[in-house]
């Protein structure tokens, strides 16, 4: 028997700030508490039978070894498709659109594809939590832009000002998480306004592309020639079909960047799941699951909306993706209470699991808003609702 006492080797994190995520966090006590979980984002509901039938149906025709790096040629070309006619821009499908393992690991990718150490990325807080990680990992410096306050609309004063000749990319997210406001025609223009003359890219993050409500349109930067041009963009299959365990996405690119994604995605996870591709590649033939998304999803906003409006929470705009914020202020039991507390105090006390807008800064914020996940079935709903009306 050895004398001596084994040692584990000590690192030095890449991370040394990040810990469990507020998602974990709060989903792990709305499971100890029996709570009902409007925290996290993701449907309590299963994706359309056709669509599994797909996935089986490619699993059974012996789809089940390596696909292209780049992706099954029939879903790129099923993407280009689908793009060209929302959005009027015709992307190559030999080199411009890559099938990912899911949109966060398309958007790590992008920024390991293009930020080198020192260069700066900017943020417009709350933001959604991997990006600030993400830019660490790649090395780059985080410039954080605060979107408005009360209405999370940019200001683009303060971006300009922002703007820097080491900033390499920025990112934006329209219909955007956590707060449901959806980027207009005007500030799409305030955009490229703002970039014309910079070497400036930007990352769009469009995983909610098809959850917009009211009658308004989503506007992807793939309609903004300007924008396009200088654009990375991801949306995710997972979010649009209510897979999101999945994990399958897409990034668009002109030829140029995406030859740089490519380099990093090959050696990050080359390629993705190949009965999947298949499967979706049958199932976007028919357009009509994605068009009538918007009105499926307003409907349950409009129901989750209706049975809060006799409580003292304060409803926030909600124009698009499938998140509802409310200000919990006027809420005696709650008041000035930080935004985790109070989180934390509805799950224990009132049985229901929300998110506070507080997660999605980087040095937390006082706020009194919290996100609520609205993509349950009507019966998950409704559960919630009576508890909450007590408010």
């Amino acid at each position: 028997m050895s004398k001596f006492t084994p040692l584990a080797p000590q690192l030095r994190s890449r991370l040394p700030r990040v810990g469990t995520t507020i998602f974990s966090t709060m989903s792990a006590l709305a499971q100890a508490h029996g709570a009902v979980n409007l925290g996290q984002g993701f449907p309590d509901f299963d994706g359309d039978p056709a669509l599994l039938d797909a996935v089986n149906a490619a699993m059974r025709a012996h789809h089940n070894q390596y696909p292209p790096m780049p992706g099954v040629l029939l879903l790129r070309q099923a993407v280009a498709a689908k793009v060209a006619a929302m959005y009027g821009h015709s992307y190559g499908v030999e080199d411009e659109i890559t099938i990912t393992a899911g949109a966060t690991q398309a958007i790590l990718t992008v920024l390991l594809s293009i930020v080198h150490p020192g260069d700066e990325v900017i943020v417009l807080e709350p933001c959604y939590d991997s990006y600030l990680p993400n830019i660490e990992l790649a090395g780059g410096v985080a410039v954080r832009v605060p979107l408005t306050p009360g209405t999370f609309r940019p200001d683009f004063e303060r971006l300009a000002a922002a703007i820097t000749p080491r900033t390499r990319v920025l990112i934006i997210n329209t219909p955007h998480n956590p707060s449901a406001t959806v980027w207009s025609a005007q500030e799409m223009q305030a955009l490229a306004d703002t970039l014309r003359g910079t070497e400036v890219l930007v990352l769009s993050d469009e995983v909610y592309e098809h959850m917009v409500y009211d009658g308004a349109q989503h506007l992807s930067v793939a309609s903004h020639p300007e924008l396009q041009a200088r654009s990375f963009i991801v949306s995710s299959f997972g979010k649009t079909f209510h897979v999101t365990g999945w994990k399958i996405g897409y990034v668009l690119a002109p030829k140029s960047l995406m030859h740089e994604f490519r380099k990093v995605h090959q050696y990050n996870v080359f390629t993705v799941n190949t009965p999947m591709q298949y499967g979706l590649a049958a199932y976007l033939q028919d357009p009509q699951p994605y068009l009538q998304l918007p009105a499926f999803y307003q409907r349950k906003r409009d129901l989750f909306r209706a049975g809060l409006a006799g409580s003292n929470l304060r409803l926030l705009p909600c124009e698009g993706s499938y998140f509802q914020s409310v200000d919990y202020r006027a809420v005696a039991r709650l008041g000035d209470m930080p935004g985790q507390s109070a989180c934390e105090w509805l799950i224990r006390e009132l049985g229901v699991a929300a998110i506070p807008m507080s997660a999605f800064y980087s040095e937390g914020d006082s706020q009194t808003i919290i996100r609520f996940c609205f993509a349950k079935r009507d019966e998950t709903l409704q559960q919630a609702l009576a508890l909450l009306q007590q408010l």
